[in-house]
């Protein structure tokens, strides 16, 4: 795909990944539809670091668990710059939290946010999109997706859904204009980590993308028109091996359990993720 010819429905758009890809696809000529629920961030981000983009960026504030404003947004992007053409589902909500000590209501909001508003937008963005020349649908996915982690099991469920929901709508649309993409990205340096995840991360040696490399990555697969790309390397060989050995995995981050539990019990229940 040509990015200059992309009109782009971004959610998760004021900051974070989703900042950072709203800019990579600016700068490559793609005109931007930002969503977000947090309205002052939104404006501010756009008016500020976005400003010399003009009028190819706009921005709508609105909670995508709600029916209504989800509409609100299929509605307006249907109009955005004569009607997206790229529908990207970034935005999110990140757990990091044993699973007794989540509360039901943390969980049913990673469940609405992650998984059930993406399916419901592309549902209700479905009939315009089949009516573009060519269009895609990037679905913002985790390494977590296809690795199962201590700590981030609702969260892990969410992204297994939502990479089993964007292979299975791919091969629906496999006869139409629209094609399905999937980015999982692996651990980012981003706001929503708190100081524990961060902490742990350093004692495990695990490795940080900024958020300018996994907006890279979110331009190539468009650009390519891959289906599915895992962000680094080795967590691109550890989501082969856990599908065919999953038991080598699991004796792997068995011995990271202990580290993981210390620090599992003390970060933020939930937190919006762009």
């Amino acid at each position: 795909m040509n990015l200059k010819q992309a009109r782009v429905l971004l959610t998760g758009g004021a900051g974070g990944i989703g900042g950072a890809i709203a800019e990579a696809l600016l700068a490559k000529g793609a005109a931007v539809l930002l969503v977000d629920m947090n309205e002052m961030a939104l404006q501010h981000f756009a008016t500020g670091q976005l400003g010399q983009y003009g009028d190819r960026v706009a921005t709508l504030a609105a909670n995508l668990t709600r029916a209504d404003d989800r509409a609100l947004v299929s509605a307006q992007a249907q109009h955005f710059h004569g009607g997206i053409n790229v529908l990207i589902n970034n935005a999110g909500v990140s757990h990091f939290r044993l699973l007794d000590e989540q509360s039901p209501e943390a969980i049913d909001l990673a469940l609405a946010v992650n998984l059930q508003a993406p399916i419901h937008l592309c549902r209700l963005l479905l009939p315009h999109l089949r009516g573009q020349a060519a269009a895609h649908i990037l679905n913002t996915g985790s390494v977590f997706g296809s690795i199962g982690y201590p700590a981030y099991a609702v969260y892990s469920a969410t992204k297994f859904g939502m990479r089993g929901f964007s292979e299975a709508l791919r091969r629906e649309l496999g006869d139409s204009t629209v094609s399905v993409h999937y980015l999982a990205p692996r651990a980012t340096r981003t706001g929503i980590n708190s100081a524990e995840v961060e902490q742990m991360n350093a004692e495990l040696g695990v490795t940080m993308d900024t958020v300018s490399t996994v907006a890279a990555a979110a331009c190539r697969i468009l650009e390519n028109e891959a289906d599915e790309t895992v962000v680094g390397w080795p967590e691109k060989l550890f989501t082969r091996i856990n599908s065919v050995l999953p038991g080598l995995v699991d004796k792997s981050i068995a011995r990271q359990l202990a580290v993981i539990r210390r620090y599992a019990g003390a970060g933020p229940a939930a937190t919006p993720s762009a």
